[in-house]
């Protein structure tokens, strides 16, 4: 009979092997099913295993085949080359917030909500008719104008640079006493409004002493190169680039302030500006500083405000477990506010400030999540200080002659001195935390 399928179509043809010779009673070999084409076709070749990503057979592709194991390494082997743990890190956040919730739901249930919008305008204020440190910060503007006045003045040869120096010397010794000594000495100052003012004046000091270095190499760098114009015999080259400045153009109040108030501590003739303000941009931030200054003052309030207090009692009795406890529970506030107040400062204020006045060079901070070292995270969590640090400290003491060694020991020195006199104000009743000296920190 003809193939169903007709003319075309492929026969189906059942083979089987033969009983072996050996060994009679051995069972027949199993019988093997194919497709064959017409006669005299070449049989159809059977078809490739299917291959995994790394080019093998692909473990149990068939059902024939027997393999389910090959050669690997554990996921959490260093060998395995496995890095995506995102969901790990994802479960780490879930436990933290839960942890977390749990500590602030004990903490509303034995304390009560302990927020008080007025009790943080006090911390500010003692007579709502005296504002000692806001008209401590505006004296201010007679210490940068000496600065600018002597600048002048020795631009024009109308001072020697010895002269300029102890003016200068004079001046920034006055900007660092004249603050401290009011915080002192004034008893309606508080102790908040002490440390504001103190790191307004911290502020002017750093940014005094970087216009000043600025202005002077410019001086020096004219003087070479009138220096050179004249062996030369002809003149110097005085063409600019368009919208630069070059000293002593730079010599002008709108300069100066531009610098006190934007957000860097190093001067330049010519800062680098954005094109224009954006107006989505700076809102976004705006509210960010709205929301995390509440959220500060919140937490402060109603979770480090308590457990201060209550860790008054194991310091005075040196209960060194409680202490101990009392020091690890203090320890998940501390690092949320400081974390928040990172945020809010080097982010969400410093552009704010920038975007206003069209700052272009946003890098207020670098990646010190990923630190591997101290070092690495003091010279990268705060980059307006280290750049300073860098330009005006660690630099010139090395020209000077300094080892390396002896000039990071200098910028150590330097750095806690002005913690010390951001700190100083604040005395141990004050329930402010380390967070607002903060901003002066950095390394070289």
């Amino acid at each position: 009979m003809g193939d169903r399928g007709g003319t075309g179509g492929s026969r189906r043809r059942r083979t089987g092997s033969r009983p072996s010779s050996q060994g009679g009673g051995g069972p027949a070999a199993a019988e093997e099913v194919r497709d064959v084409g017409p006669p005299g076709d070449a049989p159809a070749p059977a078809p490739a295993p299917d291959k995994d990503e790394n080019g093998g057979s692909d473990v149990g592709s068939g059902p024939w085949d027997l393999r389910c194991h090959r050669l690997q390494d554990s996921l959490f082997s260093s060998d395995s080359g496995f890095s995506n743990y995102r969901g790990i890190l994802n479960w780490c956040v879930v436990m933290l917030i839960l942890s977390n919730a749990r500590l602030f739901l004990e903490n509303l249930i034995k304390y009560g909500i302990l927020v008080d919008p007025i009790q943080v305008v006090s911390l500010f204020l003692k007579d709502p008719y005296s504002w000692p440190a806001l008209c401590l910060v505006i004296v201010a503007n007679v210490f940068a104008a000496a600065a600018f006045q002597v600048e002048k003045r020795l631009a024009v040869g109308a001072l020697t640079e010895q002269a300029g120096l102890l003016l200068h010397a004079a001046n920034l010794a006055t900007i660092l006493c004249f603050p401290a000594a009011v915080a002192l000495l004034l008893e309606s100052i508080t102790p908040v409004g002490s440390v504001l003012a103190l790191m307004a004046y911290t502020i002017l000091f750093l940014k005094l002493v970087s216009y000043r270095d600025v202005n002077l190499w410019c001086r020096e760098r004219r003087a070479k190169a009138r220096a050179k114009a004249a062996s030369a015999g002809k003149k110097a080259n005085g063409g600019a680039a368009p919208r630069t400045v070059s000293y002593p153009d730079n010599l002008t109040y709108r300069d100066l302030y531009y610098f006190l108030f934007a957000p860097t501590l190093c001067y330049e003739l010519n800062f680098p500006r954005s094109p224009r303000i954006r107006k989505r941009f700076l809102l976004r931030r705006l509210l960010e500083m709205l929301f995390l200054t509440q959220l500060q003052v919140g937490l402060i309030q109603q979770w480090m405000v308590p457990t201060i207090q209550n860790s008054m009692k194991p310091f005075k009795d040196m209960d060194y477990s409680r202490i101990i406890e009392r020091l690890l529970k203090l320890a998940v506030p501390n690092h949320l506010i400081w974390l928040i107040f990172f945020y809010w400062f080097f982010h969400s204020c410093m552009n704010a400030v920038a975007e206003l006045m069209q700052f272009g060079d946003r890098e207020f901070y670098r990646d010190w999540w990923n630190s591997e070292s101290v070092t690495y995270f003091w010279q990268n969590w705060n980059i307006p200080v280290h750049k300073w640090c860098l330009r005006h400290f660690y630099k010139p003491m090395l020209r000077r002659g300094s080892s390396k060694w002896l000039a990071r020991t200098g910028v150590f020195f330097a750095s806690a001195f002005f913690h010390e006199t951001h700190a100083a104000p604040v005395t141990p009743a004050s329930p402010i935390p380390g967070p607002l000296g903060a901003c002066g920190h950095g390394g070289g």
